[in-house]
C-alpha cells in the first residue's frame, strides 16, 4: 500500500501491465490482502508460559517440529491476560562451576558448596580490582577490565552496580565515572532530596536499578507497589505518554510528603533520563553472584577453574588461545 502512494510509477506501470495481462492485477490483489499477516510462528528461545491449570484447558495451543507446544497468543498478549512468562537462560559457566567442583573433589577430596561461599574472601576481590578477569562471567571484556582497575571492587553490590551500569547509555552518561569516584571518596554522593539517601547509598547516590526507581516513587511519592511497577515497566519500554500520564502523580504525592515542587519536577526529570538505560538489580544480583563465584574458583582452585574453562570452550580456538595464554601468565603449564 505505502509503495502504490509514494511511488506513482507504480501504479501506471500495473495499468499498463494489467490492459495486457489481467493476472497483474489479480497478483497485486492478493499481495494487498496478504500484506501484514502473520508469516510464521516463531517462539522466544527461553520463554516458558506458567499456571496454575493445564494450558490446554485456559488457552489456545499449538504444537511445533518434535513435539514442541506453543501458545498462539503473543508474548504481549500472554502478559495482558495475567499469564506469568518467565525466561529460563543456560549458562555454559554454570557447567564450568560444576566441572570445577568435580576436579576439586578428585583431586582434593573436598565436597565444596559453592552457594555458601564467603562474600567477603579478599583474594576473590583481588582478581577484580586486577582486571584478571578472564574467563569471569560478564566480566571479561577490555573495557569492564580498565573500570574494575579504576573502581577497585570491595563488596558484591558493587560487582552488582558496574554488572548494571556497564552498558552504553550509562556509559556515555558518564554515570560509571561518577560511581567509581563516588565509591573511591573522590567526589561526594549527592541526593537532590535526603529522602534518597537510603534509597540510593548502595550506589553511591547513582540511579542504577529499576528497584530503586519503584522504591523511590513509592517511599516519596505514595504510588502503590502495581503503580511502581507500571512506571518501570514504561521506563523500560520507553512508552511517554504513560510517564507523562503518572508525572502529575508522582509530583503531587511528593507534595503532599513534603518535597519541593521544583524538586519533585527534578527527580521526575531524573528517573525519566534514567529510563533510557534502566537495568533490573534482580537480574545484575544474580549475574554478579556467578562471576563472584567463578573469580572465587579462580584464586583458589586455579588449575581446576582453567582446566574446565578450556574443556567449555574446547571448539572456540580463539578462546583457547587467550585461555592458554591466561594460563601461562598465572604459571599454569598446559600439557600438550
Amino acid at each position: 500500500e505505502r509503495a502504490l502512494q509514494e511511488e506513482p510509477r507504480l501504479q501506471e506501470a500495473i495499468d499498463a501491465m494489467a490492459e495486457r495481462n489481467p493476472e497483474v492485477l489479480r497478483l497485486i490483489d492478493i499481495s494487498r490482502r496478504l500484506e501484514g499477516l502473520s508469516r510464521h510462528s516463531s517462539i522466544h528461545a527461553a520463554g516458558v508460559v506458567i499456571a496454575t491449570q493445564p494450558l490446554v484447558d485456559i488457552i489456545p495451543i499449538a504444537t511445533r517440529g518434535e513435539g514442541e507446544v506453543l501458545t498462539q497468543y503473543n508474548m504481549k498478549d500472554i502478559e495482558k491476560l495475567g499469564f506469568l512468562k518467565m525466561d529460563f537462560l543456560g549458562l555454559i559457566t554454570l557447567t564450568v562451576i560444576q566441572d570445577t567442583l568435580r576436579m576439586i573433589q578428585i583431586n582434593h577430596g573436598l565436597d565444596l558448596d559453592i552457594d555458601h561461599i564467603p562474600l567477603d574472601d579478599a583474594p576473590t576481590y583481588q582478581i577484580f580490582c586486577e582486571g584478571r578477569t578472564a574467563g569471569i562471567f560478564q566480566f571479561e571484556s577490555s573495557g569492564m577490565r580498565n573500570y574494575l582497575r579504576q573502581l577497585k571492587p570491595s563488596r558484591i553490590e558493587d560487582l552488582i552496580a558496574m554488572n548494571a551500569l556497564y552498558r552504553p547509555g550509562p556509559i556515555k552518561g558518564k554515570m560509571v565515572d561518577d560511581f567509581i569516584r563516588r565509591k573511591n571518596g573522590e567526589s561526594a554522593s549527592q541526593y537532590t532530596v535526603p529522602e534518597l539517601e537510603p534509597i540510593l547509598k548502595d550506589t553511591y547516590g547513582v540511579i542504577a536499578y529499576q528497584e530503586q526507581v519503584m522504591q523511590i516513587v513509592s517511599r516519596l511519592a505514595g504510588f502503590t507497589p502495581g503503580e511502581a511497577d507500571t512506571l518501570r515497566k514504561a521506563m523500560g519500554k520507553k512508552q511517554q505518554d504513560v510517564m507523562n500520564k503518572m508525572e502529575g502523580k508522582f509530583v503531587t504525592g511528593s507534595i503532599e510528603r513534603g518535597i519541593k515542587p521544583n524538586k519533585a519536577k527534578e527527580l521526575y526529570e531524573l528517573m525519566r533520563g534514567f529510563g533510557e538505560y534502566g537495568f533490573n538489580k534482580s537480574h545484575s544480583a544474580a549475574y554478579a553472584w556467578v562471576a563472584y563465584q567463578t573469580a572465587y574458583l579462580k584464586a583458589h582452585y586455579p588449575n581446576e577453574f582453567m582446566a574446565a574453562l578450556l574443556t567449555s570452550e574446547k571448539n572456540d580456538t580463539k578462546k583457547v588461545v587467550k585461555y592458554i595464554s591466561e594460563c601461562k601468565q598465572m604459571g599454569i603449564r598446559i600439557l600438550p
